[in-house]
């Protein structure tokens, strides 16, 4: 059954709740007598996520002579979120024709599509789909895969910008950029099988090949003295060991939250921008936190978010003031279009047009860069990750507000005496083992097959994408 709330948004998809049909077919003979059978046609179903089983929630292990992770799962994920890039026709047909390889090779998994795409795609596809809220797809969703540039990685990690942990994301680039797609979707069939065997110690004889042979009975690894694993048996292949395993790189989010003037959090009253899901809604505050009173204080629910936090004066014709603060400290006061809060991911996005600098993303860091400011000394800042910054609205802004966007997903005015927390959400080890923070991006593997190899991609993309110190008059 979908969402009570679905079929309004879905228009359409009402009607998908119908029995399966069957037709005759009369198949005759001169020489046997007429004889009739039924056809069941497929049913393209849109089924809401809350059928599907709980999230698979993989481990990623360190490497000494590496500083990436390897993913691990503890069982074959079963239930994969695909985003393609919003009005790419071209790129849609892309996500309907990768969905169709995922349900042949894998029928096992599930897929899962926002309701806007799965509105779009259901009639192309002979067999159910999944859809449901941004918030129901915490708790289901085991990968993400997205088909797009960068922009569309960041509406995925929107998705999950209320959340501590997000699921592994596995992006290819099709967009305008795609500095941050680490696969062409020409490799999807061998991206996708490398994925959903990390960790499982069954490999392919040809990665580049998913139609591999005949499944055969492996013995135990005498390098590692581990059995197959049960789960991943029904998959043909041979054994490998951990290093053919995935390598994945965690990206940094900042942790924003904003107070009015009273020192309450309103992140609760941020709105979606034009670029978001549109049902991507806020979950209700609960009624215990709205009316805050002495002995219970109101919880801050922090967002978070993979590119910047950005504070502009907007249509105004004033430049803003906003008073910088680190760490309690006051640092200065910013006369400027605005100011930019950003993480190494988010360094080569707004921040590099502002002036700011490039940052790796293994950096452990927080970037301070003014946007046009008025005073030719105020540079970029680098800081550490666990600095706590504040910027507050200055009594002497002459505008009237400012507007606040957090990855270009979420937006809201804030005037004097308002405020904006920042800080930088930390990435490590929980008690069981796991890891907690970040935005587990899946890095394309080194074409030599080097496990110690550490090259992302990130200084390739630095001079094939954004061309840096391109020299003049060359081509």
């Amino acid at each position: 059954m979908l969402h009570s709330s679905l079929p309004t948004r879905l228009g359409p998809l009402r009607s998908l709740r119908r029995p399966l049909f069957a037709r005759q077919v009369i198949a005759s003979s001169s020489s046997s007598p007429a004889r009739s059978f039924s056809a069941t046609l497929c049913r393209r179903q849109v089924l809401d996520v809350s059928a599907l089983p709980p999230r698979v929630r993989p481990k990623y292990q360190e490497s000494p002579t590496s500083s990436l992770l390897s993913l691990q799962w503890p069982e074959p994920p079963r239930n994969v979120l695909i985003i393609p890039k919003f009005r790419a026709p071209q790129v849609t047909l892309s996500a309907v024709s990768f969905a169709k390889h995922l349900h042949q090779e894998y029928p096992a998994v599930n897929l899962v599509f926002e309701p806007r795409v799965a509105a779009e795609v259901h009639e192309s596809l002979p067999f159910p789909i999944y859809t449901g809220e941004s918030l129901s797809l915490y708790d289901k969703v085991d990968l993400v895969t997205t088909l797009g540039g960068d922009g569309t990685i960041l509406r995925a990690a929107s998705l999950f910008s209320r959340r501590s942990s997000v699921p592994p994301m596995l992006s290819f680039s099709m967009g305008s950029l795609g500095f941050l797609g680490e696969w062409k979707f020409d490799e999807h069939k061998s991206a996708f099988r490398q994925v959903y065997m990390s960790g499982s110690r069954v490999s392919m004889t040809d990665l580049q090949d998913p139609h591999t042979q005949a499944a055969v009975s492996a013995p135990p690894d005498n390098d590692e003295g581990l059995p197959l694993r049960d789960a991943w048996s029904h998959v043909h292949g041979k054994s490998m060991g951990v290093t053919r395993s995935s390598k994945v790189l965690l990206r940094n989010r900042l942790k924003v939250g904003v107070y009015n003037a009273e020192g309450i959090n309103i992140n609760s009253q941020l709105m979606p921008t034009s670029t978001a899901e549109p049902q991507q809604l806020l979950p209700p505050t609960p009624a215990a936190l709205k009316t805050p009173t002495r002995e219970v204080e109101p919880t801050p629910q922090a967002f978070h978010a993979i590119n910047e936090l950005v504070i502009h004066r907007g249509p105004n014709p004033h430049l803003a003031i906003i008073d910088v603060y680190v760490n309690g400290r006051f640092l200065t006061e910013a006369v400027a279009d605005g100011i930019l809060v950003s993480t190494p991911t988010g360094s080569t996005a707004y921040s590099l047009s502002a002036g700011g600098s490039i940052m790796h993303p293994l950096v452990k860091t927080l970037l301070v860069t003014p946007i046009c400011a008025r005073s030719l000394s105020f540079r970029p800042l680098g800081l550490p990750l666990d600095s706590k910054v504040v910027l507050k609205l200055s009594e002497k802004n002459r505008g009237r507000e400012l507007e606040v966007s957090i990855d270009g997903k979420r937006k809201t005015g804030v005037t004097i005496g308002m405020e904006i927390r920042v800080e930088g959400e930390m990435v490590g080890r929980t008690p069981d083992g796991s890891w907690a923070g970040g935005v587990p991006c899946v890095i394309r593997s080194h074409a030599n097959g080097s496990s110690s190899d550490d090259d992302d991609g990130w200084v390739g993309g630095l001079n094939s994408l954004l061309k840096f110190n391109y020299p003049f008059g060359e081509a």
